[in-house]
């Protein structure tokens, strides 16, 4: 069996821009409401040629959710045992307070999955999302026992870290609707998780 041929620069696009609409539709009627048809129409593509890239809806849905994933999971890559232990956890912070900025459908798309039992993601989760957090947490509880940071439980230090920043993206009208339009829920928010997680953090 030959080597699969890398995607000329026309498919690369076409993919994206499947993907893209298909988010759209998918944050608009949520999985069991978007049809291919919907998708097709949003990409301005035929449906026989979306098919030429996806098979069906759920293997649309599974490349969005692996994407996010991967991107959700790179600043919790990026945790540096070698740093500073506060200066890491609050830069992870902001990390993911700026994911919750630049992509609100993505993480909506992904709180939709995990609310219906994470039936296209279970196994992702018990092996990549989980082996990731076990090896950051041990660095985490390293540092607490050395005495650098507080002694806190790491797991849910990760936990309350996720809780904190994707809420401003998965709720964004509830925090606009209280606060009211003159207000940017998501720079006022920085400066304060960045102090509510310095003085959780301080040994």
């Amino acid at each position: 069996m030959g080597l699969q041929q890398p995607r000329t620069r026309i498919q690369q696009k076409n993919r994206e821009t499947i993907l893209d609409a298909a988010l759209e539709v998918f944050a608009q009627h949520g999985f069991r409401g978007a049809t291919l048809d919907m998708i097709a129409a949003q990409a301005g593509l035929s449906k026989p040629n979306l098919l030429y890239y996806f098979p069906s809806k759920e293997a649309i849905h599974v490349t969005l959710l692996s994407q996010l994933m991967d991107t959700w999971l790179d600043p919790l890559r990026d945790l540096d045992a070698d740093g500073d232990p506060i200066a890491e956890l609050r830069a992870y912070v902001r990390r993911k307070l700026e994911l919750s900025r630049d992509y609100p459908r993505q993480s909506r798309l992904f709180a939709n999955e995990i609310v219906q039992g994470a039936p296209r993601m279970q196994t992702a989760l018990a092996t990549d999302l989980k082996a990731l957090v076990d090896e950051k947490s041990a660095i985490i509880a390293g540092w607490s026992k050395a005495g650098r940071i507080a002694d806190v439980d790491p797991h849910h230090l990760i936990f309350s870290i996720w809780a904190f920043t994707q809420h401003y993206a998965d709720f964004d009208v509830q925090i606009r609707a209280v606060l009211g339009p003159a207000r940017d829920p998501l720079a006022e928010a920085e400066g304060f998780l960045d102090t509510l997680f310095a003085r959780l953090l301080a040994p």
